[in-house]
């Protein structure tokens, strides 16, 4: 057995071809009808000899190298001073369904436990949400973010705090038919399903705020996510799933409510402080007892914040 092939290779050159198919790995990267494989070669020098045994030599950087050869050269491949090393190509696979299994969300969410989200509330302090993704929106097209604060525009900021807009989600459901037009029921509708006789596109006739501003631009947006690193926090906790085929990547409380804090940022570059993530905690945790539900937050910020010595 060579040393400079890896194991793996070498037990693929040893197992049947029906062995090979049914492994689901050893016949990765073989071509049966051409009896060819595809390999990683590590070299030093030049492969200009190689080429004169391979089908096909692909230099990469750092001394690697793809390289298709027929199966009964390898082992003259092997021989070259030039290679160091040869393995097989392995399979990649997307790793959100693996996250899923080993965090246990795909076990809660069937029988016995049948476990959704629904009732829960799901916080979310970040760099905020892309709220017209369908994942955080209802069957009928409605948001499922019962509030957002956004700390990085100026407008009415939650009561009790002093800086940025807060939005409800009457205010959302607006936003989302003005940009969406006849995504949802009546859009001047009140919560009791009554209309208000208005023409403005929200419900109870309210004006939408938020940075400073009031009107019914319909190419306003109350809020973005600039990083989208909020969004995908809150998809992994709380989509539901609506964005992916069959809802394949849904998340771990697909049917709870959410409430968003988009943290701001004092300059381009930089990244929020800790006394937003402080005053957007304390909100979430005020808007759930307000509400009387249970609520977990989700904060995915963070840095070393000391020495972490005993003392400190």
């Amino acid at each position: 057995m060579n040393q400079k092939i890896e194991n793996l290779l070498n037990l693929a050159f040893e197992a049947t071809p029906e062995e090979r198919e049914r492994s689901g790995e050893l016949d990765v990267g073989y071509d049966p009808e051409e009896r060819e494989w595809e390999l990683i070669v590590k070299y030093s020098g030049s492969l200009e000899p190689v080429r004169d045994i391979a089908v096909s030599v692909t230099e990469l950087l750092n001394g690697y190298a793809v390289v298709v050869i027929r199966e009964e050269r390898i082992e003259e491949l092997a021989g070259f001073p030039e290679v160091e090393f040869i393995e097989k190509p392995k399979s990649l696979y997307f790793q959100a369904d693996v996250g899923r299994q080993v965090s246990c969300v795909d076990a809660v969410q069937t029988a016995p436990y049948d476990l959704s989200g629904r009732g829960v509330l799901i916080g979310i302090v970040d760099s905020g949400i892309d709220y017209e993704n369908p994942d955080f929106r209802n069957e009928d097209g409605t948001t499922r973010i019962a509030y957002l604060w956004d700390q990085s525009v100026s407008g009415i900021p939650p009561s009790g705090y002093a800086a940025g807009s807060e939005f409800t989600r009457e205010d959302i459901n607006a936003a989302l038919e003005r940009n969406d037009p006849g995504s949802f029921a009546d859009p001047d509708s009140t919560p009791d399903g009554t209309s208000d006789g208005a023409s403005d596109g929200t419900p109870g006739g309210m004006l939408v705020g938020g940075a400073g501003e009031t009107g019914t631009d319909p190419d306003r947006i109350l809020s973005r996510d600039i990083s989208g690193h909020g969004t995908a926090v809150a998809g992994i906790a709380a989509g539901n799933g609506r964005g992916s085929e069959g809802r394949r990547y849904r998340g771990a409380a697909p049917e709870s409510e959410l409430i968003i804090v988009k943290m701001k940022s004092p300059q381009p570059g930089c990244f929020p402080r800790t006394t937003e993530l402080m005053t957007g905690v304390d909100y979430v945790i005020r808007k759930a007892l307000e509400l009387r539900m249970p609520v977990a937050v989700n904060i995915s910020f963070g840095n070393t914040y000391g020495s972490h010595e005993p003392y400190n």
